[in-house]
């Protein structure tokens, strides 16, 4: 900065003589090179910067060859004659807002919401040890998949997102960056995070990951201006992530697996539905049919949203009786479950904007504590152990003392499964056999 001030200053008593000169315009110009030759902002800044660039420039004339003096970055507008503090300054500027573009355009708040839905779903299908490295690499790679499937909506929603007026702005729309660099960038990242998940998970885990970015982005992004079952169809989106983590954890899918995923998709529901009806008239902008946009009264997309509300209701306890979690956490999970129940119950008897935004912030509330709880109550494979024969581990524990001073980790293994009695199996009828039509069968089937 003080350098800068500085050759300012000498360069205006060189150039006293010519008063027609703007100095603004040698000062902006040389830190920053955007101007065109017609003093047309580059388009790869932000508008803020544009405008800022624009208002500055263009009142001023462009100085004349005679008047320019050679004196390194005041010149001319050729690279050969920028400093090396110039072009620094413009790479900065390049790298924030591509950036800037690249967040956008993951959705980068939603990516992490499934980041964490993979991630306690990696944790609870662990075991008695969580793998620190692989769970930071499951998430690394459900980051990158997420944000591939985010990239490629708004690739196929440009024309849409332009007429609303909460996404109009977003980076394509908007013109800060081209169709295929968005294209190049989603492909990238989508099929590195798809080949991390494969390398450091294992292949189940890196097909759902696979999976979902297809039902993603080339079913429910086209089917949202086709048929309002698009929902149901995001809901299933939204729900793989955490059997994505299960998977990636324990190496197969089992129905203890399948509680957080129903969760989740229970919760989509009324959480979009609340979100649909506020944004009602956005939508019927943007040409999606969405479900509420059939709902004048605002009365069926209420009661689909409470329907799905009660439906949350028994899985705190199915997660105890299946031994994932204790009976705190079947306590904990009802009275959350019958706060948001009690929201959209509200919103049923109510239908204003008042409600439906009540029920969406409730729904916002609901989905961190339920998963908290579910970590924080969970039972390991010892612990049930522990409860179900502890007679037969005390029996066992000098043959454990013995594996543990000699550090084999088969014979730990061997004594772990001698000692566990056979876990109990959720009953069939809680599920179907396969959840989704395009994953492998459970492994409970077999047995």
């Amino acid at each position: 900065m003080w350098r800068n001030s500085a050759t300012l200053s000498f360069s205006s008593k060189l150039l006293s003589s010519s008063s027609s000169a703007n100095f603004s315009y040698f000062h902006y110009a040389s830190a920053f090179s955007v101007f065109n030759p017609n003093a047309v902002v580059d388009r790869t800044l932000s508008p803020s910067h544009q405008r800022f660039y624009s208002s500055s420039a263009a009142p001023s004339p462009s100085p004349s060859s005679d008047s320019v003096i050679k004196l390194g970055f005041l010149a001319n507008k050729s690279d050969a004659f920028r400093p090396l503090g110039s072009k620094a300054s413009d790479a900065i500027q390049l790298a924030r807002h591509y950036g800037r573009c690249y967040w956008e355009l993951s959705k980068a708040r939603l990516s992490m919401l499934v980041v964490a839905t993979s991630g306690t779903g990696y944790v609870l299908g662990s075991g008695n040890a969580v793998d620190l490295v692989g769970l930071c690499c499951t998430c690394a790679g459900t980051m990158m998949v997420a944000a591939s499937a985010n990239s490629l909506n708004q690739v196929f929603e440009i024309k849409n997102d332009a007429k609303m007026k909460r996404t109009r702005l977003r980076p394509l729309p908007s013109g800060r960056i081209a169709i295929p660099h968005a294209v190049t960038w989603a492909s990238s990242v989508g099929i590195a995070g798809t080949v991390l998940l494969a390398y450091k998970a294992n292949m189940l885990a890196a097909s759902l990951a696979a999976s979902n970015l297809v039902l993603y982005a080339f079913v429910y992004t086209p089917l949202k201006q086709i048929h309002p079952v698009n929902t149901w169809v995001g809901a299933i989106v939204g729900a793989i992530p955490p059997l994505l983590g299960w998977a990636a954890a324990s190496g197969q899918i089992s129905l203890n697996g399948l509680i957080l995923p129903a969760a989740l998709y229970f919760w989509q529901i009324p959480h979009f539905m609340a979100l649909a009806y506020l944004c009602r008239d956005d939508y019927a902008a943007g040409g999606y049919r969405m479900f509420s946009l059939t709902d004048a009264s605002g009365r069926r997309t209420a009661a689909v949203a409470l329907r799905n509300c009660l439906y949350l209701v028994p899985l705190g306890y199915i997660a105890y009786d299946w031994g994932l979690a204790s009976g705190w956490f079947c306590l904990e999970s009802s009275l959350i479950t019958l706060a948001i129940s009690a929201a959209a119950f509200s919103f049923y008897r109510d239908r204003t904007t008042q409600k439906a935004r009540r029920m969406f912030y409730a729904s916002l509330l609901y989905l961190p504590v339920f998963m908290s709880g579910l970590l924080f109550h969970r039972i390991s494979d010892e612990q049930q152990c522990l409860v179900e024969n502890p007679d037969r581990i005390a029996e066992l524990s000098p043959f454990l003392e013995d594996a543990t001073e000699s550090g084999k980790d088969d014979q730990r293994k061997r004594l772990r499964y001698v000692t566990a009695s056979p876990q109990r199996q959720p009953p069939v009828a809680y599920a179907s056999i396969a959840p989704f039509p395009f994953l492998p069968v459970p492994s409970y089937v077999d047995q």
